[in-house]
């Protein structure tokens, strides 16, 4: 004979409203579900981690990069102290040379392999072949940044052992025009 919901035995309960009672009772985790949790923490610091020392490692520059670099620091200065800065580059030892009537400064440049540059008339003015590269001629012994953020007007040959690459500047902002699409 089927039981009744009312023929219940009341202490325990149908083996179906134990189980329901149970899993309300029931608010921890399995060792399982924490080991799975852990694992996934782990996994995820890990990568979290690899990705953060690639992003860290110190990449080599460019040379685009550390003309960049010399030119915001020879016009931050210019706007700070309100003086001008004279900024040269000796191909031989590799070095920015920023001078001021406060003094002179001297930045080595730390990239491996050949580098040269030269600072150059902002139209073209002479320019000749050598060695399948065309190559201006017409350097400028210096660059001047003046104190009211501008700068005489000028572009910079680099050569990197490759053909030579050249950035022209603004003469108000300091910063390199865009070049038209070839």
């Amino acid at each position: 004979m089927p039981q009744h919901f009312a023929d219940a035995p009341r202490a325990g309960g149908t083996p179906v409203a134990q189980a329901v009672r149970g899993a309300r009772l029931r608010r921890g985790f399995t060792l399982l579900e924490v080991l799975v949790t852990v694992a996934l923490i782990g996994l995820l610091a890990g990568v979290a981690v690899a990705g953060s020392v690639a992003l860290l490692r110190e990449k080599p520059a460019t040379a685009e990069e550390v003309l960049r670099r010399a030119i915001l620091e020879a016009r931050r200065y210019a706007l700070n102290r309100r003086v001008d800065v004279w900024l040269s580059f000796d191909n031989k030892t590799r070095t920015f040379h920023a001078r001021t009537i406060e003094g002179e400064r001297e930045v080595p440049v730390p990239l491996p392999g050949e580098l040269q540059i030269d600072f150059l008339r902002a139209e073209r003015t002479s320019t000749m072949l050598v060695g399948g590269d065309v190559v201006d001629t017409s350097a400028l012994p210096y660059v001047t940044f003046y104190a009211d953020g501008t700068c005489s007007p000028f572009r910079a040959q680099l050569r990197t052992g490759g053909p030579a690459r050249f950035v022209t500047l603004d003469p108000w902002t300091c910063a390199p025009l865009l070049e038209a699409p070839k």
